[in-house]
């Protein structure tokens, strides 16, 4: 008699399942960094401020509110800017940041500066454009807020030329 020869079982090949969920793992990790790539938040360069704003000096800062007519409280910064420099400013845009208790900024925004003309029985302002500021000259000037933060700590604000156009 003779011995049957024993043949190795031939078991089917077991699929892996670990090739696909590394696949798709690694296709998630690269999707999220895409999106974190993307969506992260860019620096903040600090805004050039034009040299021809050392030339222009703000002085004789006032402030005060009053009520308009649907009672609420408008806030009035008046000054004095002077152009000590050579060439004439028709455009002014000015930073303002008011800050709270903790010296922490409270409220922060840019202005055009307006100046003030006699038109009629009061004083209004008018754009530098229409009224430009030459060289040596010096102009009163008036910025409105019809809100300020309530945080603000009532102390004058900072105030910094930040953008001009001079001719």
């Amino acid at each position: 008699m003779d011995e049957p020869t024993l043949a190795p079982l031939s078991t089917p090949e077991r699929e892996s399942n670990a090739m696909p969920i590394v696949l798709g793992v690694g296709f998630v990790l690269v999707v999220v960094g895409i999106v974190v790539f993307f969506l992260r938040a860019h620096p903040k360069a600090a805004p050039t401020i034009n040299p021809y704003a050392a030339n222009l000096k703000i002085s004789d800062i006032k402030m005060s509110t009053a009520q308009n007519f649907v009672g609420s409280t408008v806030t009035y910064i008046d000054g004095a800017v002077a152009n000590s420099g050579d060439k004439t400013v028709t455009r002014v845009i000015v930073h303002i940041v008011f800050r709270d208790s903790m010296a922490q900024v409270a409220q922060a925004e840019d202005l055009p500066l307006k100046v003030l003309q006699n038109t009629g029985p009061y004083l209004d302002t008018a754009d530098l454009s229409s009224s430009p500021l030459a060289a040596g000259q010096s102009k009163q000037f008036r910025l409105v807020f019809e809100h300020v933060s309530a945080e603000w700590n009532q102390a004058y604000p900072e105030i910094q030329i930040t953008d001009l156009t001079a001719k």
